[in-house]
């Protein structure tokens, strides 16, 4: 079978980049050494240009999971041509595609099935789509956005601009050149890829499957470190539309963070998230899963099965009967409902309740916690 036709551009930029921030920079640190400013600089360009591609190309415009101010969106298309990850309206039209057809060999163009070198970086070395793959029907949306058609049309210059033009004025500001190419310039751009190609290899290969085992992507905190909070994927893969990734406040998540914080000022808005019932149903099932497949591998486990089963009813029932309370507690109070003695006896009674099915759903939860913990 012939192979896909090597993408030269791609294979000179990965391997130059790479083999001068393997050899280049260690060898000016210890030889001239470099000052604070090319370091903060660095930190604060790799910043930049993460942020672009998490807040902007991903959960910004691939998933549409809340709505920014041109401003912003300026920003992030200047920081996604600076990450030099092409340009909104391709990585979009791609990203979406791994979302529909994640881990098909044929239809993903990253599938973490091909193997870890494939879905990191293999993926973009040969053109295996063909030239006739980008017609961008499924980001049309996208091409009705004016700055991410100016990007699209202007993006090899805008990084030709960024890439060369922010080191070099950097250098001449501070006095330092070759210190600020070889930070800002070239280490900043391999370490913004890798990071970014971790998501699409380690994070469908370490970790764990909280929320569904359907697909390959995997929720790990450690590379949420590296990624701006991205490396919680496999609640990612299931509920893409939701601004955040990491749910937890103890998360670290600085895109959400971001998103949020931007709010505050106006320039984000119409924030989407998962309703909470559904992110414990998937959990939960998850865990009854792993119990099933568990006990069936032990002999005679019938009776434990068959608790198993009666308890995780329960969680389901008391989860349902608590959420919709609290449902019908929130529209109450949306409601405002006049301060009469009946009314008031109502809300106090409804509030009663809620907090009653608040504990009986929390012990059971902690019971099944316990329960599927015990047959690990």
């Amino acid at each position: 079978m012939q192979k896909a036709p090597l993408i030269w551009t791609n294979i000179l930029v990965f391997s130059s980049t790479f083999l001068v921030a393997l050899i280049a920079v260690p060898w000016y640190a210890i030889a001239v050494g470099f000052g604070k400013a090319e370091i903060i600089a660095m930190i604060l360009c790799l910043g930049y240009c993460g942020m672009s591609i998490t807040a902007g190309y991903h959960r910004l415009w691939s998933h549409k999971s809340y709505q920014a101010h041109p401003i912003l969106e300026f920003i992030f298309a200047i920081g996604g041509a600076f990450a030099l990850q092409n340009s909104v309206i391709h990585w979009a039209s791609d990203h979406r595609i791994h979302h529909r057809h994640v881990d098909d060999n044929d239809k993903d163009p990253y599938s973490a099935k091909r193997g870890f070198w494939f879905s990191h970086i293999g993926w973009m070395l040969r053109d295996y789509q063909g030239p006739d793959h980008y017609t961008y029907d499924n980001v049309r949306d996208l091409q009705k956005n004016k700055i991410l058609r100016f990007q699209h049309k202007h993006y090899l210059a805008l990084a030709l601009i960024t890439n060369f033009g922010i080191p070099i004025g950097l250098g001449l500001l501070f006095g330092n050149l070759w210190g600020m190419i070889l930070l800002v310039g070239v280490l900043r751009l391999v370490l913004s890829h890798h990071f970014t190609f971790f998501i699409n290899s380690l994070a469908h290969i370490w970790g764990k499957q909280t929320y569904t085992d359907e697909n390959t992507a995997r929720d790990n905190g450690v590379l949420a470190l590296l990624t701006y909070g991205e490396g919680y994927h496999n609640f990612h893969h299931i509920f893409e539309y939701d601004y955040r990734n990491g749910i937890k406040w103890w998360h670290f998540d600085p895109t959400k963070w971001l998103i949020k914080a931007a709010s505050w000022v106006g320039l984000t808005s119409k924030l989407r998230t998962c309703p909470e019932e559904r992110i414990e149903q998937a959990k939960a099932a998850m865990q009854f899963k792993r119990a099933k497949m568990r006990l069936s591998k032990l002999p005679d486990a019938e009776h434990i099965l068959q608790r198993i089963e009666q308890e995780y009813d329960v969680l389901l029932e008391r989860m349902q009967a608590y959420y919709e309370l609290k449902k019908d507690l929130l529209l109450q109070k949306k409601q405002q409902l006049q301060s009469t003695l009946q009314e008031r006896y109502a809300e106090l009674n409804i509030q009663k309740q809620y907090q009653e099915l608040k504990v009986l759903f929390a012990e059971q939860r902690r019971h099944w916690q316990r329960l599927t913990t015990e047959l690990a």
